[in-house]
């Protein structure tokens, strides 16, 4: 199973924000999209950066509310992990569990195609179980 699956059930929509933006404004945007983590993209790079709502709670727990006019790009984890469509769904939970972190831009051939999350992997998991349990039942069923 590949990240292609993942991305063909959910979507390839990305969120994204501008490093000068404010960490208030990137607050805003998860809240207004229900999301976890924004990518940050300077139209220089695919990706120069994620800032997730652990950023943002890190930023105004060390330096109060004042940190939410500051700009995003002095916040964001600069040290991206990418995957490809191509990337196997083992190997993405494997990354983001070793690296402890939810979410993964997806980009080919130099371009933003997409964004995974650990709750998209699980569901995909979850999927794949229980696809392997009703086989096992139907061929009991007719063994």
């Amino acid at each position: 199973m590949s990240v292609h699956r993942i991305l063909s059930t959910k979507g390839r929509n990305v969120v994204t924000i501008g490093p000068q933006r404010t960490l208030g404004e990137a607050a805003r945007m998860l809240a207004e999209h229900r999301i976890g983590a924004l990518l940050v993209v300077d139209g220089v790079r695919p990706v120069s950066g994620i800032v997730s709502e652990r950023d943002i709670v890190r930023a105004v727990a060390e330096q109060g509310p004042a940190a939410l006019e500051a700009p995003v790009s002095r916040f964001m984890t600069e040290k991206v992990v990418t995957c490809t469509t191509r990337t196997a769904v083992n190997d993405l939970m494997e990354a983001m569990t070793n690296g402890k972190f939810r979410h993964v831009p997806v980009v080919e051939d130099g371009a933003l195609v997409g964004i995974v999350s650990i709750g998209d992997v699980v569901k995909n998991r979850l999927a794949e179980i229980e696809a392997e349990a009703q086989a096992i039942k139907d061929y009991i069923a007719t063994a």
